[in-house]
């Protein structure tokens, strides 16, 4: 099967604090998150009626830190957002990421092919004189998730 790459370039935008509600995901290399993002996607999915506050429409939201500062920050947070945090099902975590600026990238494709597109996203921050904040949360914002091919809006920090 031919993968196919769909790439959209959204410029820079200020995206609002975000209240997430979902499972972390923690690795020891990049190849287990491979695996194990999509398997926590899915168990998310599945007990999306035990979280309390859902905005609509639901989308699945990824959430991770380049060069996270503690170990509290490292891995995955596979989430939906809530409007607020009350009552976190057993076994998930909340997260708050405040409100930040983005150089978002919108990819339609299959989700093994999204770390090469972060490569098209960082030519085009330095290209449009942007400068990556990696210590700042990036977003990975799903409107279609599935096996054959994601919408996603890759969104990463800037200043």
């Amino acid at each position: 099967m031919e993968k196919t790459k769909r790439i959209e370039y959204r410029g820079v935008k200020e995206i609002g604090e975000k209240k997430l509600v979902g499972f972390r995901v923690v690795c020891e290399d990049m190849k287990e998150f491979g695996e194990e993002i999509p398997k926590a996607s899915m168990k998310l999915v599945e007990r999306k009626s035990e979280i309390k506050h859902l905005v609509e429409p639901v989308n699945l939201i990824g959430a991770f830190k380049v060069a996270e500062e503690s170990q509290d920050e490292d891995g995955y947070w596979s989430c939906f957002e809530v409007e607020a945090i009350e009552d976190v099902p057993e076994g998930m975590v909340s997260l708050t990421i405040p409100k930040q600026k983005y150089a978002v990238l919108n990819f339609k494709g299959h989700s093994s092919e999204i770390i090469d597109v972060y490569t098209d996203l960082h030519q085009w921050i330095t290209d449009n004189g942007y400068e990556r904040t990696p210590e700042k949360w990036t977003l990975e914002i799903y409107s279609e998730w599935s096996e054959n091919e994601d919408n996603v809006d890759l969104c990463d920090p800037v200043k």
